[in-house]
């Protein structure tokens, strides 16, 4: 019978292998991202929750946010938020890609 210490050494040491796991695949996947005066950002428009996190990182300012009106009888929301590139002042840094939560910002060639 495993007794309650050596369940807890367990869970620990399989949650440190889990975490592990996924900082290596962040890591992968963030090496893997493209940048540079060749690429632009792109945004999803659907995925992006208009949170504001690539506005702020973004040191060009080379990303907008506009309202786009909600369509749907569950919520009374008047307006959403989404981000917009500015092609012209993008310069490919990745910084926008690498801050948003709900990877709605991907690189694309120019």
């Amino acid at each position: 019978m495993t007794g309650v210490e050596e369940l807890r050494r367990r869970r620990a040491k399989e949650a440190m292998r889990i975490r592990t796991a996924l900082n290596r695949q962040r890591g992968e996947q963030r090496a893997n991202t493209k940048g540079g005066e060749g690429t632009v950002a792109f945004v999803e428009e659907r995925k992006c929750i208009g949170c504001d996190q690539c506005t702020i990182v973004c040191d060009d300012n080379a990303i907008d946010l506009y309202h786009v009106d909600v369509i749907s009888p569950l919520m009374s929301v008047e307006s959403n938020r989404k981000a917009k590139i500015v092609r012209d002042d993008c310069t490919g840094c990745r910084l926008c890609v690498l801050s948003c939560p709900t990877d709605a910002i991907a690189m694309i060639d120019r």
